[in-house]
């Protein structure tokens, strides 16, 4: 009978509907004015989350697509300056090739150009030791003789002896 003394723990029955009573108009009040809008914003709010997440999932991709974007076009890249640089070096080494052939042939036409000469001048040189030795040997074939020598015969016949002689010891030394 403690229990029944105690006023927190004995039920009146007016006090149980008075409390209900107020309880059912605070539910209705905070379901009318509260919870709606406590929901809209917890919905929104979750909607809110649902799109930054999904926009983060497409930025996201869009970064990864980029990425993988950016790193083919540097292997493009790398490649097309591997190209370039092997056409570079082609063509340098067919310029190089090129040159030195072009050099190759004028030193050889040089080559031949000076040997020609060469040859031209020591012909003429011949041909003038030959047209003094002529003259030399009329000069002291008449002191021998003690006559002058110039008819066409007495040419003639030292032409023919000159023309006998090996002069191709002059050429060598030449």
């Amino acid at each position: 009978m403690i229990l029944a003394s105690n006023p927190l723990i004995s039920v009146t029955p007016g006090l149980a509907i008075w409390t209900i009573v107020c309880f059912l108009i605070a539910l209705f009040v905070l379901r009318r004015y509260a919870f709606g809008p406590i929901q809209n914003l917890i919905e929104q709010r979750r909607e809110a989350i649902a799109h930054s997440i999904q926009a983060a999932d497409e930025a996201r991709d869009e970064a990864q697509r980029l990425l993988e974007e950016h790193r083919k076009l540097i292997a493009e890249a790398r490649s097309q300056a591997e190209g370039i640089l092997a056409e570079a070096r082609k063509t340098r080494e067919s310029m190089e090739q090129r040159m030195r052939d072009e050099t190759e042939a004028e030193r050889q036409r040089r080559l031949d150009e000076t040997r020609k000469e060469i040859a031209a001048e020591t012909a003429r040189a011949l041909e003038q030791i030959r047209s003094e030795v002529a003259d030399l040997t009329l000069e002291a074939a008449s002191r021998v003789v003690g006559r002058t020598l110039d008819s066409e015969r007495d040419s003639e016949l030292i032409s023919e002896a000159i023309d006998s002689l090996d002069f191709s010891r002059l050429e060598e030394s030449a």
